[in-house]
């Protein structure tokens, strides 16, 4: 499924001349850890998140909330005011195409240890923000819809395969296709492409075939007839 589908496009976002403490703000009433940073052409700019605003606290252990609040009241000596969001975000961003697939954002996401990635266009401008419940909704199908399109998309229209050859069980999310077709790579190419679709966790591959045609070889004909 791709980002576009599952991204949520109204992202709150700062510019990084604003004051910290609005940035501070924002987070607290919009109830989130981070804001986009966006420049007055909508281009991304940066990430600024409650991390960046507790850097010098690293030792204490209070809720990142509360230091927020406290800072918001300036109760924290080692802060300053007059800070603006550009002096503290991170301006090496990672980001998603509106095009990638959400298996490529999951990946992302993993290896990066990040809950949200922003979606950017080929120009630069943000068009929306994925995270991790964005995601999940893509392997949260119902396990009558894997079947149908596996039946439908998969095999009657990319394979030609005749749907009551295989029969199909899927159990949230786990696949299990069971079923004689004619040659080695209908079987193979059948379980690949369904492993490959939405929702679909595994694939339990009990495909049995008539003919073996990946070890076929091409024979050329003989030397008298190749001026036919």
């Amino acid at each position: 499924m791709k980002i576009e589908q599952l991204m949520t496009p109204d992202v709150i976002t700062i510019g990084p001349e604003a004051p910290l403490k609005e940035a501070a703000r924002r987070m607290i009433e919009a109830r989130v850890s981070g804001l986009v940073v966006t420049d007055n052409t909508g281009t991304l700019v940066g990430v600024v998140t409650e991390a960046d605003f507790v850097k010098d606290e690293a030792g204490r252990r209070a809720k990142k909330r509360a230091r927020l609040l406290r800072w918001l009241d300036g109760e924290d000596a080692g802060t300053r005011p007059h800070r603006t969001v550009g002096d503290v975000m991170t301006r090496d961003v990672l980001t998603l195409s509106p095009d990638a697939d959400h298996s490529e954002a999951a990946r992302v996401m993993k290896k990066h240890n990040v809950k949200r990635l922003p979606v950017v266009a080929e120009n630069g401008d943000l068009v929306g923000l994925v995270s991790r419940s964005d995601i999940l909704r893509a392997f949260a199908r119902a396990d009558a819809d894997i079947i149908q399109e596996i039946e439908t998309d998969v095999m009657r229209e990319t394979l030609w395969i005749d749907p009551e050859l295989v029969q199909i069980r899927a159990e949230d999310g786990n696949v299990t296709l069971v079923g004689r077709l004619e040659t080695k790579t209908d079987a193979t190419l059948l379980a690949k492409l369904v492993g490959r679709l939405d929702g679909v966790v595994s694939v339990d591959d009990r495909l049995d075939w008539d003919i073996d045609n990946t070890t076929l070889k091409m024979v050329s004909p003989p030397p008298s007839s190749r001026n036919w």
